[in-house]
């Protein structure tokens, strides 16, 4: 049964990483703005007290800016795919992404040089919190709603027919 459970998650991680719709520049652009980042906080050789990492977008600019908690920006860069983007669920679209591309840089994000609790946060350009995007603690975890959503109504119907065999 927990075997069929997690081949219902992985069917639904497949579904929504389908619907997203970062092109392969916007993807290395991301990958490289995390990594510059990780270096930049890795070089400085000691443990830093950091709460989060700040990723600031600006939807009618396309620009992507890190900061740490001071204000002191890290990296930046400009995503063509995002500039003069009207799409009301723009930032929704930049949580997912931005998610996977933190994911799959996991390794190098969970291993800075920061005191743990800290994590990554999504902002728009007044500065104002949009999503917890990725959390460095032993015991936290944040799974992307996106992935969840719906998964009520599927696990239910998963069990209406486990129990009508």
């Amino acid at each position: 049964m927990q075997i069929q459970i997690f081949l219902l998650l992985l069917q639904r991680i497949n579904r929504t990483a389908t619907t997203m719709k970062a092109n392969e520049q916007t993807l290395q652009q991301l990958e490289r703005a995390i990594r510059k980042t990780t270096e930049k906080i890795t070089s400085s050789g000691k443990a830093d007290v950091m709460t989060d990492i700040h990723i600031r977008v600006t939807q009618e600019t396309g620009e992507l800016m890190v900061f740490d908690d001071d204000d002191n920006e890290l990296t930046r860069c400009v995503v063509e795919q995002w500039i003069d983007n009207k799409d009301n669920d723009f930032y929704a679209h930049v949580t997912s992404v931005l998610r996977r591309c933190l994911e799959k840089q996991k390794k190098s994000i969970e291993q800075l040089n920061l005191i743990k609790p800290y994590s990554f946060v999504l902002e728009d350009d007044d500065r104002e919190n949009i999503a917890e995007l990725y959390v460095v603690d032993d015991d936290t975890v944040i799974i992307d709603t996106e992935l969840m959503a719906g998964l009520d109504k599927d696990l239910n119907d998963f069990f209406e027919q486990l129990i009508k065999e």
